[in-house]
């Protein structure tokens, strides 16, 4: 099989776990490869996810390693065995590869937690809502361009068929006002009636809460099969940042659940979502 050029975020996931059963076990790369009948390079090339890895190497190599979480290795034979390409390849050459690794973590997660301060999440957005930001964010876009964006945006919104997702929104990106008032009063009613879903709640962190000060705490929390698993994903100005470490893991935990502390329940989140649309 010929490497990969650009491997998916998950596909780097995989090596890295890889590499870590190794390290863990205090194996080299090239005694790893010995054991296993390939390479240093391959073995290599494995590890930063340009090549693949069957589901029996990755078994044998955790006996070998000692490794007795079943769980843990049965979902990275999984992400071993994923071959099949997802609906995200079709807009290859159109999403950027940052925007096609999102909506296959997406796809993936067991559980998706968000938290945004100034933007609605895009998993809630209204049509209106999208073409209203891409148009003021990148003003020479063509309407085709638009168009991609809009289509690729709707079809990650799927993934809440059936997915638990919870979604923490600050009142500023509520009241911010995308597109007027029109388009953010249809938003505001979309939030509302989703949130009545019952895999899916909202909770509105409010203004006059007396424990926020984390103006750039936006993100975006992915639950893998395992915990070792989870990625977190947050917004740069030029692109989406993925994380998977045990200590940015630990990290962006700690931050959501001290925001989930302060916000409001479901109920009067969606009574307060209401109340403003009401007002527009």
């Amino acid at each position: 099989m010929p490497l990969r050029s650009n491997p998916t975020v998950r596909q780097q996931r995989l090596g890295v776990e890889v590499r870590g059963i190794r390290e863990r076990a205090g194996l080299t790369a090239r005694a790893a490869a010995e054991f296993l009948g390939s390479s240093p390079m391959h073995q290599s090339h494995v590890e930063t996810g340009r090549a693949g890895i069957s589901g029996d190497r990755i078994r044998r190599l955790a006996a070998h390693c000692a490794v007795d979480d079943t769980a843990y290795v049965d979902a990275l034979v999984d992400m071993a065995s994923g071959r099949g390409k997802g609906w995200w390849e079709d807009y290859r050459g159109t999403i950027a590869p940052q925007g096609r690794d999102l909506a296959e973590c997406e796809h993936h997660a067991t559980r998706l937690r968000t938290f945004q301060v100034v933007h609605i999440p895009g998993l809630l957005q209204t049509e209106d809502h999208m073409r209203a930001m891409f148009d003021y964010a990148s003003p020479d876009l063509t309407k085709e361009d638009v168009d991609t964006f809009v289509a690729f945006r709707l079809r990650r919104q799927r993934t809440l068929t059936d997915t638990p997702y919870e979604a923490i929104i600050h009142e500023a990106a509520l009241r911010i006002r995308v597109g007027g008032s029109r388009t953010n009063r249809r938003q505001l009613r979309q939030i509302a009636e989703r949130s009545e879903s019952a895999n899916v709640t909202v909770r509105v962190l409010p203004f006059d809460t007396d424990d926020f000060a984390g103006n750039g705490y936006s993100m975006l929390y992915l639950h893998g099969p395992v915990p070792q698993l989870d990625t977190v994903q947050i917004d740069t100005a030029h692109r989406g940042e993925f994380f998977g470490t045990e200590a940015h893991l630990l990290q962006y935990r700690r931050r959501y659940e001290r925001v989930l502390a302060t916000a409001l329940p479901p109920a009067e989140s969606r009574d307060l979502i209401t109340r403003l649309a009401r007002e527009l």
